[in-house]
């Protein structure tokens, strides 16, 4: 439904050794879904549990918005730069129903 919230997670598996590069790249490159208008922030994750794996978050004004991004121009040349370091992957998508702010006796 348009308006909610919609965020994207990517599950990605790196190459063998090419971990710090592709987050060096990652980095670099991430203002081309930063900048775009309907994007709220995306965030790299690395896995404790797995090797390789790698997790990004972005959270989108809505899902409308976020495949427009998905189609264009701008994400494909993202995702051209980041292709050589992945073997796999997926992604999931969902609407944010409920969010609880962390309290102020939250660590910080």
């Amino acid at each position: 439904m348009a308006g909610e919230r919609f965020r994207v997670m990517l599950r990605m598996e790196i190459k063998p050794g090419l971990e710090p590069e592709f987050e060096r790249v990652w980095r670099e490159v991430g203002d081309s879904v930063t900048s775009h208008p309907a994007n709220l922030g995306q965030w790299l994750s690395r896995s404790i549990d797995e090797d390789g794996i790698y997790y990004i978050v972005s959270d989108w004004v809505d899902e409308p918005l976020f495949r427009e991004f998905e189609t264009s121009d701008r994400h494909l040349e993202h995702r051209t730069k980041l292709h050589p370091y992945r073997s796999g992957g997926s992604m999931t998508t969902m609407h944010v129903v409920a969010h609880l702010p962390a309290g102020t006796g939250a660590a910080r």
